[in-house]
């Protein structure tokens, strides 16, 4: 007589008891560094590198707090010799949002270094006052880092600006070439890596929808 075979042995149980011993003391790491945070402060934030995406990063956040009702401003510098799509479908958003492209054109098209920098410092004189009130949750400088690589604006300049504005105000600083001192101020700091771009590898120019 053949004698019976043993059931096989429960590992799914072993295994998820086991997993869930390992989330519980996960879940009690995370609710003690959860404790230990504030949420009543605004972030400084810079996206830079040489790869896209910094800029609909960005956008990506100032839909976000149009969503939670807060007003927010955006100030493109360098851009703004067409008018920008973002700028159209942020229309329905009215009042709560203010949008101003402060730039003449990249600096290839221009090629008027003189005037680049005096629209570049009256940008930035829009900037300081949407930096300076509370009524805003969050501000964009777009391209402001590439100002800063030309010397249109001083380092200094942004530093007072970015300390200078209320306490939950967070402020966004985009462009490639961020300064090292911007940087060491910034609370999260994110840098795009260009692995392949389609322009170079294979003569596809911009096109609309995808990067303006």
């Amino acid at each position: 007589m053949t004698a019976p075979t043993p059931p096989p042995e429960d590992t799914d149980g072993v295994e998820g008891a086991a997993y869930a011993q390992r989330m519980q003391r996960r879940k009690a790491i995370q609710d003690r560094r959860m404790a230990e945070t504030v949420t009543d402060r605004g972030l400084v934030i810079v996206h830079t590198g040489a790869g896209k995406g910094k800029t609909t990063a960005a956008l990506g956040m100032v839909l976000r707090s149009l969503g939670h009702g807060y007003r927010v401003a955006i100030v493109q510098f360098i851009k703004g010799a067409w008018e920008p799509a973002e700028k159209r479908a942020f229309e329905p958003w009215g009042n709560q949002l203010q949008f101003h492209a402060t730039g003449d054109g990249f600096t290839w098209e221009t090629q008027d270094k003189v005037r680049d920098k005096v629209m570049v410092q009256a940008g930035w004189e829009i900037a300081m006052r949407y930096l300076a009130d509370p009524e805003f949750h969050l501000v964009l400088l777009d391209e402001v880092n590439i100002a800063l690589k030309k010397d249109y604006l001083l380092i200094e300049q942004v530093l007072v600006g970015i300390n200078q504005r209320p306490k939950k105000t967070h402020v966004i600083l985009t462009g490639r070439n961020a300064p090292q001192e911007l940087i060491e101020r910034a609370d999260l700091v994110t840098e795009m890596s260009l692995v392949k771009h389609p322009l170079k590898l294979q003569r596809i120019r911009a096109q609309a929808g995808i990067e303006f």
